[in-house]
């Protein structure tokens, strides 16, 4: 089995990125059929993630996040202009989803982030707000929502700082790393590390508290949007 991406298999990988992000169907859908033609593409790679997947689940990968109930730690964070973002600036404003992705390279991120824009309209007729979180440099978090479209800011948490206030941040392991070495990632972090956060999503309402939260050490998978929904529906009527 190749551990290497080959250029014709980096091309097979875009062709099934688009066609997943194309597809009719959940958000859900689009990434379990991605996950599907990864495996089928670049076989190595998908195995070596189920294995991180297990080591993270049993040293509790993200169970000890912020849950629900439970004040959301704040943070004060540069946005793709440098501009810095605070925490509170946004719920004072309404209630926030706090988003963490692993990059601009990502698939999953990318599908993710379309899906939530798809549905930016009734987020903000709830009065709601979203915030991108990523561990790279401006110059990547710019890349991410210029290539995206995204109307919402996008902060850079250099050296998964705020990730590992949340317990969030994780070593990804020499095998992941091999199997990831045709990405620049010392570029994009500004270090190498090979830290990533484990994505989610933390709904927070305007007292600062989390509302709803979607933690999975398994990066293939993602909050739904009805979820995010429903959460920012029931924080915006909270008083």
């Amino acid at each position: 089995m190749t551990t290497t991406l080959s250029p014709a298999a980096a091309d097979r990988l875009k062709q099934a990125f688009q066609q997943c992000r194309d597809m009719e169907g959940s958000l859900r859908q689009q990434l379990e059929a991605y996950a599907a033609a990864g495996r089928e593409i670049f076989p190595a790679y998908g195995e070596a993630v189920d294995r991180l997947v297990v080591r993270l689940s049993e040293n509790g990968g993200g169970e000890n996040a912020p849950r629900p109930g439970e004040a959301m730690p704040p943070f004060v964070l540069p946005d793709e202009t440098g501009r810095l973002v605070s925490l509170k600036s946004l719920t004072d404003r309404g209630p926030v989803a706090v988003m963490f992705y692993r990059g601009h390279w990502c698939p999953y991120c990318r599908l993710n982030v379309r899906a939530v824009i798809q549905a930016q309209d009734r987020i903000s007729a709830l009065g709601a707000q979203l915030v991108a979180i990523m561990p790279e440099t401006q110059a990547y978090t710019a890349k991410f929502k210029t290539e995206a479209n995204a109307p919402f800011p996008v902060l850079t948490d250099l050296d998964n700082g705020y990730a590992l206030s949340l317990n969030l941040a994780i070593w990804l392991g020499t095998e992941i790393q091999r199997l990831l070495s045709y990405q620049n990632m010392s570029a994009f972090h500004g270090n190498d590390g090979w830290m990533l956060p484990i994505p989610a999503t933390f709904v927070v309402g305007r007292d600062g508290m989390v509302k709803a939260r979607f933690v999975d050490p398994d990066f293939r998978k993602r909050m739904e949007i009805d979820d995010l929904m429903a959460a920012l529906k029931g924080a915006s009527e909270a008083r």
